[in-house]
């Protein structure tokens, strides 16, 4: 049995939650860089180079890539051998209350029915996985809004089939036209059930950028439905040219056989993630 205590969970939690605000993975800068090679609207070039610019100014000087910092989504997987000393659900909330306290994140988290700001941007979201082992690993998604709100689901009929879905994502992705920010990183959750289905959508970001699924029949509708969305000409903030989305990651999972459930979760071109194994 391993044991961690809650003050360090605090302080993990604490510290990806203010890098995840300011500096951007090696994927999501790779792929916009990629993405301004290929592109074929000077506009959305220009745009592709601000992006660029504004990234690296965010991450020399430890200044938000974005004014919507998001809600925290905590990711946790932990091992069945590990025990916690004090208690988990406390020690994440005051790791994202200190973070984007000492990070000087915008606290966006409010009353859904007051519309009071909490002023410390929790409750975070939290997902728990428990697995074989003794490992203890957290990451964290800053959702904002932009993206967030763009999303969609719908529980498909078995006769839909793959085309239904494939028509679902992309009409999801067009119909959000500039408000997500794009160029967007589209995660797909596929199957289980109405709520299984959202958890996998946003899972799924978590991914590797461009990563295709092991799966070679869902990685090849990964490619599809990237091809169709990129075919729209939306481009880089609406702007026209090759470059609505950068990748689409789709995780599926078993599903009843009298439904299809298919969720969609768009996320802007400042895909902010951090993860840590304590």
């Amino acid at each position: 049995m391993r044991e961690i205590t809650s003050k360090t969970i605090t302080a993990a939690v604490r510290e990806i939650a203010m890098a995840a605000g300011c500096d951007l993975e090696p994927d999501i800068l790779d792929n916009l860089l990629q993405a301004r090679e290929r592109e074929t609207s000077r506009l959305a070039a220009n745009v592709l180079d601000i992006l660029l610019i504004n990234a690296d100014i965010a991450s020399r000087d430890k200044i938000p890539v974005c004014q919507d910092t998001g809600v925290a989504v905590i990711f946790v997987t932990m091992g069945q051998d590990v025990r916690i000393i004090g208690n988990l659900e406390e020690a994440i909330q005051e790791g994202v209350r200190l973070g984007y306290e000492d990070g000087f994140l915008r606290k966006s988290v409010c009353d859904p029915i007051t519309r009071v700001n909490t002023m410390t941007n929790t409750p975070a979201v939290i997902h728990l996985e428990l697995v074989a082992g003794d490992c203890f690993e957290l990451a964290i998604i800053p959702k904002g809004c932009g993206s967030e709100n763009m999303s969609g689901l719908t529980m498909l009929p078995p006769s839909a089939g793959l085309d239904g879905m494939v028509d679902f994502v992309v009409e999801t992705v067009v119909a959000a036209g500039p408000n997500p920010c794009p160029p967007l990183l589209v995660g797909v959750g596929m199957g289980g059930t109405f709520e299984k289905s959202a958890l996998l959508a946003k899972k799924s970001l978590l991914r590797p950028l461009g990563e295709p699924s092991p799966r070679r029949d869902v990685a090849e509708l990964e490619r599809k439905i990237l091809n169709r969305i990129n075919k729209s000409g939306q481009g880089v903030h609406g702007l026209g040219g090759c470059n609505t989305a950068l990748g689409v990651h789709i995780e599926p999972y078993p599903a009843h056989i009298a439904s299809l459930p298919v969720a969609v979760n768009i996320q802007c071109h400042a895909h902010r993630h951090k993860e840590i194994s304590l």
